[in-house]
């Protein structure tokens, strides 16, 4: 599996505007939305607001990968958005996110759900790419730096 299989350019947001844990999830379920057309994204708000209730998806190293499942669904999607600033989002080492990777997967596929979350936490551990990202200025740089990175694995 690649990430590229399941994360598109339109979803990828290379400068969000949120400051806070609620603004990243309504932004990220706005970029979600934009490749999801027949699903609300009242809809994808709610899953990804109810996984954040059961824990902070906020990582170490200032990824956060917040994640859900709809039955609308018939494929996993994601988005990714950079935040300067970066925000906190109540990670595991207390600092703050600057990396958000949002999956939403059919109701019916925790293996790939899974596989995912997985492939994006291994994906990230690269202080280069973290560092690189940073900088990136378009979604379309952005996307380069993943899918070259991903190609390593």
């Amino acid at each position: 599996m690649r990430v590229t299989e399941f994360l598109k350019l339109e979803a990828i947001v290379p400068h969000l505007a949120a400051r806070t844990k609620a603004g990243v999830i309504l932004e990220l379920a706005t970029a979600l939305s934009k490749i999801t057309p027949g699903i609300p994204l009242t809809r994808i708000h709610e899953v990804l607001q109810e996984r954040e209730k059961i824990g902070s998806t906020g990582m170490e190293k200032g990824v956060a990968i917040p994640h859900g499942r709809l039955t609308e669904l018939d494929n996993l999607v994601a988005c990714f958005a950079v935040s300067q600033e970066g925000v906190d989002f109540e990670a595991r080492d207390g600092r703050p996110s600057h990396f958000f990777f949002a999956l939403v997967a059919p109701e019916n596929s925790a293996g790939v759900h899974l596989k995912a979350l997985s492939k994006v936490s291994r994906l990230f551990r690269s202080d280069a790419l973290r560092d690189a990202l940073l900088e990136a200025p378009t979604a379309e740089a952005i996307y380069a730096l993943i899918s070259q990175e991903d190609g390593k694995a």
